[in-house]
């Protein structure tokens, strides 16, 4: 079994060339300096390192987790040598600019790249990932003062990030914070508070950690129109701009999680001695603004990430199912006969399948969100810009939330093809699905990203992410020139043609009593919706492999392509006709879960 297959040769060539053309970006002003050549050189130096120093000890970093003796964090030494690797490989400057020492990638390659990270090793991917998360805020939004002391440092990944939002009475009602930021006569500021689940929130992989706080200045509007964002370094800086003394930020503990073991998740507490240090990003009370304004690359990255470990679950079961010999196979059912290679019964392949369309479909439906970031960033067209930017707000709440249901499922069939082996810790399955168990609880949850869909990305605008889908979608299923790939979008027009109905009864709802009822119901909305996108994710690239498979006569290749095709089949056959459940649920307001009582629990 070929346990380190970490994604198939052809999968992302397919994504960034085949289906979205990515390599058409280096005729913008921005990318013109590269070529695919660079990109795939890129793409091969992040295979090459994630490999090499990510890959080995993913397993061994889950069960030697971070250790805390009250004074300082200790982790498994890879974790450091990998961690240097990505530093210098000049990863985390990516995706920016020239001017700021950065490679000045496209997004949709940066996320293709990040992909062997993230399958390789979650863990310790997520320090330059959180790092590099942190920097685009301040970069947007910093003053040059703050820019200059910190970003330089953090590009190089000789200062790391973090992003300190949560607290422990609060979750995610951030409206509920209470820590606070008092103003200094130098025009500093003072923290005072704790933070939980902070990500990164201490270690000793870099010189110094700027962690992004969210806190109340007093005096400011209530609730989350009163927050605003601060940098706060663990240590402070001298007049020179070098590391000096300790600030007073500390780690209260760390948090022992189901999985992501090998990321340090902390208990920060700050202004203990009140006088811990704050730089205020920005205005006041607009943190919260500055904090979301960033949160359609996180999400999707969030969303990316859990395709990927579903995907490498999938390639890990895959590769198992192909050496695993159980039973026989009909006609071959006498004694003496051979016994057969699990892939080949039928109730092994459709879970295989189900992984397949869910873990690729998640991929492809990333890919997707960061290239059109990429097409806002090139688009000289001011009304068109805004408009692909109200496609990408419309389509987050799905980028984060769908790849994030659907690849802990896709795990979890990983360990179910294993069987018995499956559910022990010499194999590798139950750590996927327990590394991916987080991604439908951080960046906001799930059940907040269908809320969000239903009560304010489908209606902002007047709608107009909604038109600009349906001009995108239409446009796709008109150019399908193919015949499987026609049937499969003449069985996806049932359902969008089912879409308009109900979401002008969804819209009508909406200012009726009966409102309460999509509180309860949002995630049948998602249901639909997502489900509906991501079946159109699988007919483009659908579509695309059965055009290329007649023009190939490489055995792999046409095996590549097939399975494709087969992978949106079973995606439109077997996935699709469930949304009709929901679609019910929907048009009749059914309030089951709305007006079911706590007393009656």
């Amino acid at each position: 079994m070929d346990a380190n297959t970490l994604i198939n040769e052809f999968e992302l060539p397919f994504q960034l060339y085949d289906v979205l053309d990515t390599e058409q970006l280096c005729e913008h002003d921005r990318f013109s300096e590269h070529s695919r050549q660079t990109f795939d050189a890129t793409i091969e130096t992040a295979k090459k390192i994630a490999t090499d120093l990510f890959l080995p000890h993913n397993a061994t970093a889950d069960k030697d987790e971070p250790k805390f003796d009250g004074q300082n964090v200790s982790m498994i030494e890879e974790v450091k040598v990998a961690f240097d690797a990505f530093r210098n490989s000049g990863f985390i400057a990516g995706r920016y600019s020239f001017e700021d020492g950065g490679m000045q990638l496209p997004e949709t390659v940066m996320t293709a790249l990040s992909g062997y990270f993230m399958a390789a090793n979650p863990a310790t991917t997520a320090y330059p990932f959180l790092t590099s998360a942190a920097i685009n805020v301040l970069i947007h939004f910093a003053s040059d003062e703050i820019k200059q002391a910190f970003v330089p440092r953090m590009l190089t990944g000789e200062f790391t990030g973090t992003m300190a939002l949560t607290e422990p009475h609060a979750g995610s009602s951030l409206a509920d914070i209470k820590t606070t930021a008092i103003p200094h006569e130098d025009g500093t500021y003072r923290i005072r508070g704790s933070k939980i689940y902070i990500s990164g929130g201490d270690h000793e992989l870099s010189g110094n950690i700027v962690h992004l706080v969210l806190a109340k200045v007093p005096g400011g509007p209530a609730g989350v129109k009163g927050i605003s964002l601060f940098a706060v370094p663990k240590y402070r800086l001298d007049a020179n701009g070098e590391v000096a003394e300790r600030n007073d930020v500390h780690l209260a503990g760390l948090i022992h999680k189901l999985g992501y073991r090998g990321t340090t998740s902390t208990a920060l507490s700050f202004g203990d001695a009140n006088d811990c240090v704050g730089y205020l990003i920005g205005e006041e009370h607009f943190g919260l603004r500055y904090m979301f304004k960033m949160m359609n690359e996180a999400r999707i990255a969030v969303g990316f990430g859990a395709a990927m470990i579903g995907y490498r679950g999938y390639q890990y079961s895959l590769a198992y199912a192909k050496d695993r010999l159980q039973g026989r196979v009909a006609p071959n059912l006498k004694p003496e006969d051979p016994a057969a290679a699990i892939i080949e019964h039928g109730d092994v392949k459709r879970m295989l399948l189900a992984q397949k369309a869910y873990s690729e479909g998640g991929i492809s439906l990333c890919l997707y969100g960061s290239n059109l970031i990429d097409r806002i960033n090139t688009c000289g067209d001011e009304t068109q810009k805004q408009e692909l930017s109200e496609l990408l707000d419309l389509l987050t709440p799905v980028l984060k939330a769908w790849p994030s249901e659907y690849g802990p499922k896709a795990n979890d069939l990983g360990i179910q093809v294993l069987g018995g082996a499956g559910y022990t810790r010499e194999y590798q399955a139950e750590q996927f699905w327990r590394d991916n168990r987080l991604n439908p609880i951080h960046e906001g949850t799930n059940g907040i990203q269908a809320l969000d869909l239903t009560f304010r990305k489908l209606w902002q605008q007047q709608g107009l992410g909604l038109k600009v889908l349906q001009q995108e979608i239409t446009r796709d299923l008109t150019a399908i020139s193919t015949p499987q790939t026609a049937k499969l979008a003449k069985k996806l027009k049932v359902y969008i043609e089912q879409l308009q109905p109900l979401l002008q009864h969804v819209g009508q709802t909406l200012t009726t009593p009966q409102v309460t009822t999509l509180t309860a119901n949002a995630q049948a909305l998602m249901n639909v919706f997502a489900t509906i996108i991501i079946s159109w994710i699988w007919i483009r690239q659908a579509s695309k492999a059965e055009q290329l498979l007649a023009f190939t006569e490489d055995s792999d290749k046409q095996n590549f392509y097939h399975g494709k095709i087969q992978s949106a089949k079973y995606f439109i056959d077997w996935e699709l006709p469930l949304i009709q459940r929901d679609i019910g649920l929907l048009t009749n307001n059914n309030s089951v879960c709305s007006d079911m009582q706590p007393q009656w629990f």
